[in-house]
C-alpha cells in the first residue's frame, strides 16, 4: 500500500470521456491530463510559519488539483499522482437530497 507524506495526497486520477458531446471519439494525442481525481490517501497536515496547517481534503473526497505540478507514479497497474495540499484547487461536494 502507498502512503501519501507529509502535505501531500494520493489521488487516483479520474479519466475523462472519450468521446465529445456529439459522439466523436478523441485519439490518445488529443485528450487533456485528467484534472480531477478521488483521494486514496492523506498525508499529515503542515507548519509553516509557526501554523499547523490540517489537510483540507479525507479520503474518499473528489478534487480538482493544477494539471502540470505533480508526481505520477504506477502501482499493480494503476495510475496514481501525489499532489501537495497548495496544489489542491476544490473540492466536489456530495449531493445532499
Amino acid at each position: 500500500m502507498i502512503k501519501a507524506l507529509r502535505g501531500y495526497v494520493l489521488i487516483e486520477p479520474i479519466q475523462e470521456e472519450e468521446k465529445t458531446s456529439v459522439g466523436v471519439y478523441l485519439p490518445e494525442t488529443a485528450k487533456d491530463k485528467p484534472s480531477k481525481g478521488t483521494v486514496i490517501d492523506v498525508g499529515t497536515g503542515v507548519w509553516d510559519g509557526g501554523k499547523y496547517y490540517k489537510p483540507p481534503i479525507l479520503e474518499g473526497d473528489i478534487v480538482y488539483y493544477k494539471k502540470w505540478q505533480n508526481s505520477e507514479i504506477k502501482n499493480k497497474n494503476k495510475e496514481y499522482i501525489f499532489v501537495q495540499f497548495g496544489d489542491l484547487l476544490a473540492v466536489e461536494e456530495a449531493n445532499e437530497n
